[in-house]
């Protein structure tokens, strides 16, 4: 019987003792392809159009990537359904630190809420690496309007409710829940105007066509000449580029905050140093002159956030606007 243990028993532990050496070589294989990264070009997969801010924002930071780590950062506009598109396939994508995801705010805080499906988890399925920039919105007016202020805007719309027109880039986008923010907490009834894309929303401010408009950045070249008025900030901090015009926190609607953060990410799963590698890669890259320009050039802030933190401002701004859009029963179209 004892011989019979001896002989049963050989063989297993001759597969553990293989098992044991084959792991032991796979380990620093594998380590070192991890820090051989990147090895080939990374593919930047934007949920929005070429030209738009998180467009530019992707473009600005991955030509020095590329320079800094020795591979190019193609950028792949994968434009659709408020950003959701193009988040769907990069959590779709494998999480070996080849594909890249440079994402509006919107698509991960907002889209969860105002999409009754989609075919991705933000929270599950793409893993946080490092923000970029905090994008402000500004309220404008028309050139022509008649008012001035944020306190005769109020009266205007006071003494005829509903008539004043507010656009917005499409139903559930970050310009259009600030609208309803600011219609709840200033207690005023202003018409929603939902457009295809700011730029359209845009154009008709200009034209005179609508009242109002929460420009996500794309109207400061307009708002310096004069041929936009600038109302407020949407933010809780005043922007770097109009200094003087204060927030509508300031202004008494006490914690409005319609900001949300353009940033990038992997899928889930992505092996940690190529996380770390990339979000101290990023965060150096933001505090050249050159990027800084670009990004306030956009109305926007600069952020430094580990990928720990840029979790917490995601849930945080998940969080803010799902009580509006459940409170203002918001759907995108």
């Amino acid at each position: 019987m004892p011989t019979r243990l001896k002989l049963t028993r050989r063989p297993a532990l001759a597969a553990l003792a293989g098992l044991a050496a084959l792991t032991a070589l796979a380990q620093p294989a594998a380590a070192s392809n991890t820090a051989a990264w990147p090895q080939k070009p990374v593919r930047v997969i934007v949920n929005f159009p070429p030209g738009s801010s998180p467009d530019v924002v992707a473009r600005a930071i991955t030509v020095p990537l590329s320079k800094t780590l020795g591979q190019p950062f193609v950028i792949d506009n994968r434009s659709g359904a408020g950003g959701s598109l193009g988040a769907d396939a990069a959590a779709k994508s494998a999480a070996d630190g080849y594909t890249l995801l440079a994402s509006s705010g919107s698509a991960i805080a907002i889209n969860p809420h105002v999409y009754r499906k989609l075919p991705y988890d933000a929270e599950k399925d793409l893993a946080p690496v490092a923000a970029a920039a905090r994008i402000e919105l500004f309220l404008v007016a028309r050139e022509n309007a008649p008012f001035n202020t944020f306190e005769e805007l109020l009266a205007h719309a006071r003494a005829r409710p509903g008539q004043l027109t507010y656009g917005s880039p499409g139903n559930g986008t970050a310009p259009h829940i600030a609208g309803e923010m600011l219609k709840e907490q200033a207690r005023i009834n202003l018409l929603h105007v939902p457009y295809r894309g700011a730029a359209n929303v845009l154009q008709d401010v200009l034209a005179g066509q609508i009242d109002l408009f929460f420009d996500p950045g794309i109207a400061i070249s307009h708002i310096q000449n004069k041929k936009l008025k600038l109302i407020a900030v949407g933010s809780l901090k005043r922007s770097s580029l109009f200094s003087q015009t204060p927030t509508l926190d300031e202004l008494g609607l006490k914690g409005f905050d319609a900001g949300t953060s353009h940033a990038f990410y992997l899928p889930a799963g992505t092996p940690q140093p190529i996380v770390q590698r990339l979000n101290q890669e990023i965060n150096r890259i933001l505090q050249t002159p050159a990027v800084i320009s670009q990004i306030h050039a956009l109305g926007a802030e600069v952020q430094l956030l580990s990928p720990q933190q840029l979790h917490t401002q995601i849930r945080q701004d998940h969080d803010r606007f799902g009580e509006v859009v459940r409170r203002q029963g918001i759907r995108a179209e």
